[in-house]
């Protein structure tokens, strides 16, 4: 029985998809069709889109390739919308617009069949589809309302004097000002009838009806409710000693540690403040708030961190250890002048349960063998952990200063900040206010008869000879650098103008990496990559002939993205006699890591992407997205063979 249950499951699931296609062909065409009654597009030109579109393999919309072929912006369209609205259901509309693909479409609705009581723009919103904005904006093209947003709107006191401000908290809906047809009121939600009458029994009949975020409605109106209807160049600013301003902090400080993010970006723009975190290596939209409440919310991050809070033109940086209940959070933190205020980045540090033994970081089989035995075993050299911003090299350096921490070793730091708190290690955090420099620190740290020292990043040419001297003098060096691949690091030393002998002869091994989104083990399914995929990453389609990946298709273990985590891809060079010449003779990149990848076996970072991929651990688009594509791979036979991987 359960396996017949199945089956029908999977039946009415491909009718389902099924009906989705046949809509979304009946609807294709209904935009062009306004774009041809506007004038924006002859006939002609819509056959000749229509014929190009049918010959592409890849999932395009018709729009799209109108506005490639340059017959149309998007501009026109969104004006020609807004103009005229069409008579498509959302999710076709949102598909055609290029906002989601036909895949997306069919998730959210096998979603909403789960969930019959939810609404379908709650539920695309909810799984991180689209932003909110733009699903209002494309509900505004679909029903002909105008887009409203309370922030920066127009309120006029007198018709908001109208009516009781419970009454529009009830009903969820903010009257802004005469038009020429009537009072313009903008309401969360334009087709619940009870509270559009609700709004006619103030305003009278002739309403004029917009559409907005029902939490910025509420926050205006909550705004109002304890300051008065003011225009907000008179009205009084909180500051940081504001018990709401307090709160928001305290708040976003405890849902970015819950949600366990790795940056928080508080961010000012034109109109509003937006809150946005980090999480999986990719930002997500948090939380909006007034752009009155910028500088108190900014003053309030400045006093955790110690930064000067009178200080407005300069960019600054600080540090929160915030604890509150249960909650315990170290924070470092970024201040950025803007045009139109103060950025901050807040990076959670000392995160403990992520420090993770040297065996439990992904590497391939051969990649951590040659890491441990060539690299870390070797004793002296420096070993170079290199990556952009954000690709876990703090780390992965961590972890291996815990593998190599012994009772017969002493191992020395000097880090900005110390991030993790090893047992048995002298760790050393940098403070320019009190003279404990980079410069300073690293002039006495060779007085400690250290075994190994760990320097946290080679900044500038001062901090790249002391490492390169240290190893001169038989200690071991573990340090970060930011570039773009392991041959990367050779050219940027050399171009800090550090002889090329000494880089020859002291690097002991130079591992770059980046972090790729997990698969969702949950909604993993097959992905047989296309043609136009193959020659993206690389290949023909002979050589990448039955090449399947994994991907996910959503679910709500993984908050409908499809990843869980993330994990580490690797490019690990160990210089032989071959790469030192070439270094010495200030070959290019180019050169350099074709000689390593013929005479040492480097395996490159898209490379090593690829072999996750095809095990089913990150998906096409992550290794698209993430690893720098310079060289053509090998197969993936002659891949597997250098990575171990059977």
């Amino acid at each position: 029985m359960a396996k017949v249950r199945v089956e029908l499951e999977k039946e009415r699931a491909a009718e389902a998809n099924k009906q989705i296609r046949n809509v979304a062909t009946a609807n294709r065409n209904e935009i062009p069709k306004l774009l041809i009654r506007e004038g924006l597009i002859t006939e002609d030109q819509l056959r000749y889109a229509q014929r190009v579109h049918a010959k592409l393999t890849s999932h395009r919309t018709l729009l799209s390739i109108l506005e490639e072929l340059h017959y149309v912006t998007k501009d026109q369209v969104q004006e020609a919308l807004r103009s005229s609205p069409v008579s498509i259901p959302l999710g076709s509309l949102l598909v055609e617009l290029g906002y989601i693909n036909e895949a997306d479409l069919s998730m959210v609705l096998d979603n909403q069949r789960e969930h019959p009581d939810a609404k379908f723009g709650q539920l695309i919103v909810d799984i991180n589809l689209i932003d909110e904005n733009d699903l209002l904006r494309v509900l505004s093209y679909q029903l002909g309302f105008p887009y409203i947003d309370p922030a920066i709107a127009e309120v006029d006191p007198k018709v908001f004097e109208r009516g009781k401000i419970e009454n529009y908290i009830e009903n969820k809906f903010l009257p802004l000002h005469y038009q020429k047809d009537g009072i313009l009121v903008a309401f969360a939600d334009p087709l619940n009838n009870e509270q559009v009458n609700a709004a006619k029994k103030i305003f009278g009949s002739s309403i004029i009806i917009g559409i907005a975020k029902e939490r910025a409605i509420l926050e205006a109106l909550n705004r109002y409710e304890t300051k008065g209807l003011v225009a907000d160049k008179g009205a009084k600013r909180l500051d940081s000693n504001d018990n709401a301003v307090v709160a928001a902090v305290n708040s976003i400080l405890q849902e970015a540690h819950k949600q366990n993010a790795s940056d928080i970006h508080v961010e000012p723009l034109r109109d509003k403040l937006q809150i946005r975190f980090r999480k999986d290596g990719v930002l997500v939209p948090y939380k909006e708030f007034p752009l009155d409440m910028a500088p108190g919310i900014s003053s309030r991050i400045k006093i955790l961190a110690g930064a000067d809070i009178a200080e407005r033109r300069r960019h600054q940086d600080g540090r929160i250890y915030f604890e509150e209940f249960d909650v315990q959070i170290d924070l470092r933190v970024s201040i950025y002048v803007t045009i139109h205020g103060e950025n901050i980045v807040l990076r959670l540090l000392g995160r403990q349960g992520e420090l993770r033994r040297i065996d439990e970081l992904q590497f391939a089989p051969r990649i951590m063998q040659r890491f441990e035995e060539e690299a870390l075993d070797a004793p002296s050299g420096v070993v170079i952990i290199t990556g952009p911003t954000g690709s876990g090299k703090t780390s992965t350096l961590y972890s291996a200063i815990n593998h190599l921490n012994n009772p017969n070793c002493s191992i020395i730091t000097a880090e900005d900040p110390v991030e993790f708190v090893l047992d048995g290690i002298a760790q050393c955090s940098i403070n320019p206010k009190i003279n404990v420099t980079f410069e300073e620190t690293l002039k006495h740290i060779v007085r400690q008869d250290p075994d190994i020292i760990v320097i946290g990043e080679i900044r500038d040419r001062f901090s790249a000879e002391m490492a390169i001297e240290a190893a001169l003098t038989g200690h071991k060096v573990l340090t970060t650098f930011h570039t773009e691949d392991s041959t990367g690091a050779l050219l940027r030393l050399l171009d800090m103008q550090i002889e090329a002998f000494l880089i020859a002869s002291t690097i002991a091994g130079i591992l770059a990496q980046r972090l790729v989104r997990r698969v969702c083990p949950d909604c993993v399914e097959d992905h047989p990559l296309t043609p136009d995929e193959l020659r993206r990453l690389g290949y023909t389609s002979k050589e990448g002939s039955g090449l399947v990946f994994k991907r996910g298709r959503g679910c709500s273990k993984c908050r409908y993205t499809g990843y869980k985590g993330r994990l580490a891809v690797h490019e690990l060079l160990i210089p032989g006699e071959m790469v030192k010449d070439a270094v010495i003779a200030r070959k290019t990149s180019h050169e350099i890591k074709r000689i390593s990848s013929q005479t040492t076996g480097l395996v490159t970072l898209l490379e090593d992407g690829i072999c996750k991929a095809s095990q089913g651990m990150t998906t096409f688009n992550e290794v698209i997205r993430q690893l720098p594509r310079l060289d053509r791979p090998r197969p993936l036979a002659e891949i597997k063979r250098l990575l171990g991987v059977h």
